[in-house]
């Protein structure tokens, strides 16, 4: 099942664990099933430590597995072939339950571990998606961590009629003791403020029991983290409040052109800008999204408050705003009613549960053209829509899209409605030209027409353009003395991830600078 070299890495990574592991299998007579028998194979092979028996309990998914200490069985289990992204999470589970460590502050895991209730988890997963294995290892770290949680990866292309049935059209979608949960990607923490509130209410006293920061930096992209990056190794008080650590670059497939970095995905560079962050002594508060911004606040009137969605606020003697931006919806009828029932916004997570069938692209740039031609290897036909006369992707993406004989482009058309009953089965366009309406019928629409700015949080505030984004200066000042911005949520143009660390180093300097004219102790 594995080439040398993977077996090789496996053997590497199996000498972490201390404890025995046990591998309990559920297997039929099918194809897939003599796939997991050899992949397990190999896993046992690659250990001592690591013994796989195979169960006779019909109540689980065959084929499936679960990985267990011996004479427990509430460990994680996989429902399919946990390759693609979900390797490392199938090593990642393997080392947690042979006593390896997890990579985590031991305040969360006892939060996990006092968790009172029945948790089952299902998680719907495509192995080509690179947003559920941050899903699936957060829900199997805590399978690991509490017996009364359990955890399933499920395959969705092997598992197509629980797909069918259950109406799942994104992913991942989880499933809380047989009720959905949530979709899209979810951390650790995320998971545990959803399922236990009294953690959100004491992590919002301690951010509000904090002493003012020098600089706080609002938003935790590539523009959050270099501007944190830069402001520490000058030595001063520095807080990041993230959303979510890593921003835009999470829902990134691939990246290629960061300088010095090759190539790269979008998680992996986020999990090393969080890396490079937190080498400093940098205060990192995640999952802390930014409701309001107050001037001239505190006793004196020279600091700048930030006022959270959980009701905590935080204070600060200057502020970098680097909150970037989100998905541009259309804003048509049907486009929220269907939102992850047939209408997608990531080509590269959900498209394979379109396999063979007619979806829709909706835009005509870069963005749109790229989504078109992953999707046609996958799907049955697609149909790119865009609203100006001709497509505005690069020469070459053009060029290979005209090449493909299962794609259709509509040019000089605007999308009016999307219709469905539960799920999506087409789509309205308006002929500009001619003001005619055309339905086309699709099962799916991935909505690609670009991103807007963050920024409603700082309307009346602070100077916004016409766009909504923060105008800043060249030392990317705002229009408010101690604020600065930095990265896709201001005006500097060229929305692209080299330009926004760039734009942070940039501001949080001129922060610094800010500081020291106004004799604030730094």
């Amino acid at each position: 099942m594995l080439d040398a070299a993977t077996k090789a890495q496996l053997q590497s990574y199996l000498q972490r664990a201390t404890q025995p592991i046990e591998i309990v299998a559920s297997l039929d007579d099918s194809p897939a099933s003599v796939e997991m028998q050899s992949l397990l194979k190999d896993v046992a092979d690659a250990s001592p430590l690591v013994k796989v028996t195979e169960s006779r309990d019909d109540s689980h998914r065959k084929p499936s597995f679960s990985i267990n200490r011996p004479s427990e069985n509430h460990g994680p289990r996989f429902a399919g072939l946990p390759m693609g992204h979900e390797f490392t999470s199938l090593i990642l589970a393997l080392l947690q339950i042979g006593g390896y460590p997890p990579k985590v502050d031991e305040e969360i895991l006892q939060q996990v571990r006092a968790l009172d209730g029945d948790f089952e988890f299902e998680i719907y997963v495509s192995l080509s998606c690179h947003n559920c294995p941050d899903v699936v290892q957060a829900l199997n770290l805590m399978a690991v961590q509490n017996p009364r949680i359990k955890t399933t990866m499920i395959e969705g292309s092997l598992f197509q009629a629980e797909v069918k049935e259950r109406q799942i059209m994104a992913v991942p979608t989880v499933f809380l003791n047989g009720t959905e949960f949530g979709q899209g990607r979810m951390s650790l923490e995320e998971i545990l403020a959803k399922i236990d509130t009294s953690g959100v209410e004491r992590e919002a006293k301690k951010i509000d029991a904090k002493d003012a920061f020098d600089v706080l930096i609002v938003g935790g992209g590539p523009a959050g983290a270099a501007a944190a990056v830069y402001a520490a190794r000058k030595g001063i008080r520095t807080g990041v409040a993230s959303e979510r650590f890593g921003g835009q670059t999470l829902d990134t497939l691939g990246i290629e052109n960061f300088i010095s970095i090759k190539e790269t995905e979008g998680p992996k560079f986020a999990l090393a800008l969080e890396e490079h962050v937190r080498s400093y002594d940098v205060d990192i508060m995640n999952l802390q999204r930014a409701k309001a911004l107050v001037p001239n606040s505190g006793p004196s009137q020279d600091l700048i408050e930030i006022q959270l969605e959980s009701g905590a606020s935080l204070r600060s003697k200057s502020v970098v705003i680097s909150t970037g931006a989100r998905w541009r919806n259309i804003n048509v009828p049907g486009e929220k009613e269907f939102k992850n029932k047939g209408v997608a916004y990531c080509p590269h997570c959900d498209g394979p549960l379109f396999k063979g069938k007619r979806v829709g692209v909706i835009g005509g740039g870069n963005s749109g053209v790229e989504a078109a031609i992953d999707l046609a290897g996958i799907v049955g036909h697609v149909t790119l829509i865009e609203y100006d006369t001709a497509l505005r992707a690069d020469a070459v993406l053009q060029r290979k899209l005209h090449s493909l004989k299962n794609v259709t482009v509509i040019t000089n058309a605007q999308t009016t409605e999307i219709t469905g009953d539960q799920k999506v089965n087409a789509l309205i366009y308006k002929d500009r030209a001619t003001s005619e309406l055309h339905t086309v019928a699709l099962e799916g629409i991935f909505i690609q027409i670009g991103l807007i700015p963050n920024t409603d949080w700082l309307k009346g505030v602070i100077e916004l353009s016409k766009h909504g984004e923060i105008v800043v200066d060249a030392k990317g000042q705002t229009s408010v003395p101690g604020v600065f911005a930095a990265g896709d949520a201001t005006t500097v143009p060229f929305k692209q991830i080299i330009i926004a660390a760039g734009d942070g180093a940039k501001a949080a300097l001129g922060a610094f600078d800010h500081l020291m004219r106004t004799s604030a102790p730094a």
